[in-house]
């Protein structure tokens, strides 16, 4: 029997990271012994001087309905902190505090797309940037990168995926899936491409960008020609172990900041009470507090691309941030391994699921077909056992 669902969601595709972890929960339901590297959360707790500042909250009776757009000293707190790590100059009426990156990211693609517009997405990206599109009845355009160029685009690429339709582009340093961090000189080589097409904007996802080894991430609006036409989103999920939370925030310009309030108030309204007073105390911390999680998922990167080059088939290249590698195993393809016929990453995931009790995500989630995404965002005992299942599996 059908069901008269919308044609809306039944064009939007399942999330394939939950997915994955939804059917990792399943397989542990009936006794086995999954190790899960498919979600992207820190295995840590929130730092307790976050807590504290929640529990404060508490204590001071926050318990009513919140501004749409955040409250007042959050967004004052919040653009101290666009100014001191990345040099953007915003007002409190340019930032909007929503529930998770997600929903800003969302509250912007609906604030701006109509229709049939373009929204370029240099690939990798993550999962949602896509389905968020799908929504908003957007045709997403992807732009291909591979593990030899280090999952970055090239401006003759950008200049090639341009048509009078785009309206949009996604841009996300350090990168989910890939850990790739753009410098300033590849964003500056990137935006003077798009400063011959003013009708195009620009959402820069900085989610990761505390979580950085071998680079410095750089704001795509803190180039002077974008600043006008560049949205900036963040959250504290990531680098302050807060996923469940729920914060996120952007700087944008003021009349597209309305938009997203405008939007917001129709849909969730002001973002929880408590968390925010507790973002207040996050956002203005030294990045310092936070650096010891940082040193243990750069040890563990280090740790994961040393197994994994001990695996024949695996092509691994050094992440620079964030928490992912971002393995090529297109080798595999063609292959059978103990009665099963790879065709595609698809195959390869579900295969290390099935066969090594290891949870992945399939590249296809994330416009990559040659690759898998492995999360480190767990334990060193977790991540040792789990390349070691990996490596039996296929072996």
């Amino acid at each position: 029997m059908s069901h008269p669902l919308s044609d809306r969601i039944n064009s939007l595709p399942t999330s394939q990271t939950l997915a994955m972890a939804a059917k990792a929960r399943e397989l542990r339901a009936e006794g086995k012994d999954i190790i899960g590297l498919s979600l992207g959360e820190p295995d840590f707790n929130t730092p307790d001087f976050i807590k504290e500042a929640a529990i404060e909250a508490i204590n001071q009776d926050y318990n009513s309905y919140t501004p749409v757009d955040g409250y007042l000293e959050l967004k004052e707190a919040i653009c101290t902190k666009f100014k001191r790590d990345n040099n953007l100059t915003y007002s409190p009426n340019q930032i909007v505090v929503s529930t998770g990156a997600k929903q800003s990211i969302a509250n912007v693609m609906q604030a701006l797309l109509n229709p049939g517009d373009e929204v370029l997405l240099p690939c990798p990206y993550w999962v949602s940037y896509s389905a968020i599109a799908t929504l908003c009845e957007a045709t997403s355009v992807e732009i291909p990168s591979s593990i030899e160029n280090n999952f970055k685009i090239s401006p003759a690429q950008l200049e090639a995926a341009i048509t009078p339709k785009t309206k949009l582009i996604l841009f996300n340093s350090p990168n989910n899936p890939s850990g790739t961090i753009y410098s300033e000189e590849e964003y500056r080589e990137l935006a003077k491409v798009l400063e011959k097409y003013p009708q195009i904007f620009v959402l820069s996802d900085e989610i990761y960008e505390h979580i950085n080894y071998d680079a410095t991430p750089f704001s795509f609006a803190a180039l002077p020609s974008m600043y006008n036409r560049t949205i900036t989103v963040n959250g504290l999920a990531k680098a302050f172990a807060m996923t469940g939370w729920r914060i996120g925030y952007i700087g944008a310009p003021d009349w597209i900041a309305k938009a997203c309030t405008k939007m917001q108030g129709q849909i969730t309204s002001g973002t929880n009470c408590i968390a925010q007073r507790a973002a207040i105390t996050a956002v203005l911390a030294p990045v310092a507090k936070i650096q010891y999680m940082v040193n243990e998922f750069k040890t563990r990167r280090d740790i994961v691309i040393d197994l994994l080059n001990e695996i024949e088939g695996f092509n691994v290249n050094v992440p620079e941030g964030a928490f992912y590698v971002f393995p090529d195993i297109s080798a595999y393809f063609g292959k059978e391994l103990q009665g099963v016929t790879i065709n595609n990453a698809s195959d390869f995931a579900m295969y290390l699921l099935e066969h090594a009790n290891v949870a992945t995500v399939t590249g296809d989630a994330f416009g990559a077909p040659n690759c898998i995404r492995i999360s480190y965002a767990a334990s060193e005992e977790n991540i040792r056992e789990a390349i070691k299942r990996i490596k039996e599996a296929v072996s």
